[in-house]
């Protein structure tokens, strides 16, 4: 029996965001296995945390810049170490490797950080959708940390086929050290004989107001899309949800013109199935987008831009549309809202992708295979990978120095 352990920033929060989920379904994969795992935080309780113990997952609070995170894993002695975004491969990557030099280190990306917010940066110069960025905006500070994080692990697990590319072609990464995993759902659970069109009323988005594609896709949404919907279809609805909605997104409630601002969703599906139409403008951001995939789990065509579809179809037919400017958006939304053999279309189309593309058994499968090649064959690989080293020499020591003055000051 192999001996995990998961570091996160945050306790995962299934409902709350896509991160959430993902963690949530590496972890009933490697419970699966009948692996040992272990999930260690560096963030306090939260109310919406997953009950990991219900799994048999052990959690343990853990410290950055504390030498107590040492002595806790020279005990648990981990044969893997999967860490939670390149930020935590920065912190505690050389603690690892100087207590557990064996332990296989795999990096969950989640998305490219650093290809989010360069098209986060040119939306800001030029309020459009972003798929393409330049080399200014992509070889940022963000992205020398993201990739040398990437070089440094054994394995990185990326979401989307596109960034499998981009990391390639942008930054002649090997493919000996990144492996694709879409969402894995099981899709035995996913009930077919759903609600019909004639049963659902309204259009509807979710989406956590913490990630910032979100809450600007919500902004695009009230102000520029939906009043042309409005404008064709004065008795609609929108339903917008979303965890942690500060004031500023409460504040563009307006039930007069159907917007209507949701809050926390405690189930997603129970709120899709009631849907009609998912609506996901999403001007930039990367990885997987969960609310599509699940638009598609529940049945519910969605409207979306190149950016929100993006790895997500494998070039098959998306499950609604795609339009990447307000008019052409609102255009597509209102057809798929009043079109009954096009919405059935869209809806068939998603069944297809979920059963091409986010297959549990497939990619389960998968990943499991490749993460016990990585290990059985870990030794030649670092040996091979004369750029990790190098970098985990650098970075490791600066890093450690840095660490230990923090903690030496802490004490005084």
């Amino acid at each position: 029996m192999l001996n995990l352990l998961m570091i996160g920033s945050v306790w995962p929060e299934p409902e709350s965001s896509g991160a959430g989920l993902r963690m949530m379904q590496y972890i009933q994969l490697f419970r699966q296995q009948d692996w040992s795992v272990t999930f260690a935080s560096t963030a306090a309780d939260s109310e919406f945390m997953a009950d990991l113990e219900k799994l048999s997952v052990r959690r343990v609070t853990v410290a950055v810049n504390d030498s107590g995170f040492d002595d806790f894993i020279a005990k648990l002695q981990p044969d893997i170490v999967l860490f939670d975004r390149f930020s935590m491969e920065e912190q505690f990557g050389w603690r690892v490797e100087n207590v557990c030099p064996n332990a296989l280190r795999v990096l969950e990306t989640i998305d490219l950080h650093c290809l989010r917010e360069a098209r986060h940066k040119r939306c800001k110069r030029q309020p459009a959708v972003v798929q393409e960025v330049g080399a200014a905006d992509l070889y940022s500070d963000v992205a020398r940390r993201e990739i040398a994080s990437i070089y440094r692990s054994d394995l990185s697990i990326l979401t989307s086929g596109y960034e499998m590319r981009l990391l390639q072609e942008r930054f002649s990464m090997s493919l000996e050290l990144i492996h694709l995993c879409p969402f894995m759902f099981d899709l035995q659970k996913i009930d077919e004989s759903l609600l019909d069109y004639e049963q659902r009323h309204h259009f509807m988005t979710i989406g956590n107001f913490r990630h910032a594609p979100n809450w600007d896709a919500v902004l695009w949404l009230k102000q520029q899309i939906w009043p042309l919907i409005r404008a064709q279809l004065p008795q609609a609805v929108m339903h917008v949800y979303g965890s942690y909605a500060p004031p500023k997104a409460t504040a563009l409630h307006h039930p007069a013109s159907g917007f209507h601002i949701m809050g926390r969703s405690a189930d997603v599906d129970v709120v899709m199935r009631k849907a009609r139409v998912c609506l996901a403008p999403l001007r930039f951001g990367a990885g997987i987008k969960t609310k599509l995939a699940d638009a598609m789990r529940n049945g519910t065509p969605a409207v979306t831009t190149c950016v929100g579809a993006e790895g997500m179809s494998g070039g098959m037919s998306w499950g609604g549309s795609i339009a990447d400017d307000a008019k052409d958006f609102a255009d597509a939304a209102i057809v798929l809202y009043q079109d009954t053999q096009l919405w059935h279309q869209a809806q068939s189309h998603g069944f297809d992708i979920l059963r091409s593309q986010f297959d549990l058994k497939l990619n389960g499968a998968a990943l499991i295979q490749r993460i016990e090649h990585a290990l059985e064959h870990r030794d030649e690989s670092r040996l091979l990978n004369f750029h990790g080293s190098m970098l985990r020499h650098h970075q490791h020591r600066s890093t450690e120095f840095m660490s230990r003055w923090i903690e030496a000051k802490n004490k005084v």
